[in-house]
């Protein structure tokens, strides 16, 4: 299967080199990546500035562009014909419940699926990175998966791996998002120059974490495999908007 991998961590994160080591065994894979860490970058793209692609001596491609800049050269001028699939990661750190709105991670999935593409974001939910190799191994046999079950055409995959050895797994779990508390208030600062500056508190702890959500499966000690729609349309409320809105 010929892969088209990126991340958000940038081109030198270890987290994208052991995802390229296992998949390379069994697949044709390319990686485009961004030449920098882009966490939190989310779905952003680079529109006013030029995009340049450089090879690497590892045989990577590095882009001066966020995460879905990286997925949409590739795609686009790396290949004569389309990848089969996207795959994103391996990002050093969970990307649970409200975390996929930030994540430039599900966003360069979100991007090959904006494409066409079946993808696939994984994520090791730790920031030690001590067993990159294991969430590796949970993707390849994912992979292994899809020609018998494809993904829908609307549809990513966002895996989390816990940070343990892979005989150390409980299995995996099939999840939905999760949800945390409003994250904490800006951090103030002086710059300096004695200029005010803030920077982002942290995340908020969780909120809606119990059986059958994403942080769940993580903290008793199984893999977490969300399906995320990328139509965000709230079908639900179409017919009660509709009814609203003539009244």
């Amino acid at each position: 299967m010929k892969i088209l991998m990126s991340n958000d961590d940038g081109v030198f994160a270890k987290g994208l080199a052991a995802l390229h080591r296992t998949l390379a065994t069994e697949h044709d894979v390319k990686v485009v990546a961004p030449d920098r860490n882009c966490s939190g970058a989310s779905n952003a793209l680079s529109l006013h500035q030029p995009l340049r692609i450089q090879a690497m001596d590892s045989g990577f491609y590095s882009v001066n562009g966020t995460p879905s800049d990286s997925v949409h050269l590739g795609i686009k001028k790396l290949y004569d014909s389309d990848p089969e699939l996207v795959v994103s990661g391996i990002n050093h750190g969970a990307n649970l419940g409200d975390d996929v709105v930030y994540s430039g991670t599900v966003a360069a999935a979100t991007e090959g699926r904006y494409m066409g593409l079946p993808a696939i974001a994984v994520s090791l939910t730790s920031k030690e990175g001590l067993h990159f190799d294991t969430a590796a191994r949970v993707v390849l046999e994912i992979i292994r998966k899809l020609p018998s079950h494809p993904l829908p055409a609307n549809q990513i995959l966002n895996v989390n791996v816990p940070d343990v050895p892979y005989d150390a797994l409980k299995g995996i779990q099939v999840t939905r998002q999760g949800r945390r508390h409003r994250a904490e208030g800006m951090i103030e600062d002086k710059d300096p120059f004695g200029r005010q500056i803030y920077w982002y508190g942290p995340a908020g702890t969780e909120q809606d974490a119990g059986p059958g959500t994403d942080f769940y499966a993580i903290a008793n000690g199984y893999c977490s495999v969300t399906p995320l729609t990328v139509d965000m349309t709230a079908y639900q409320s179409l017919d009660n908007m509709k009814e609203w809105l003539a009244q």
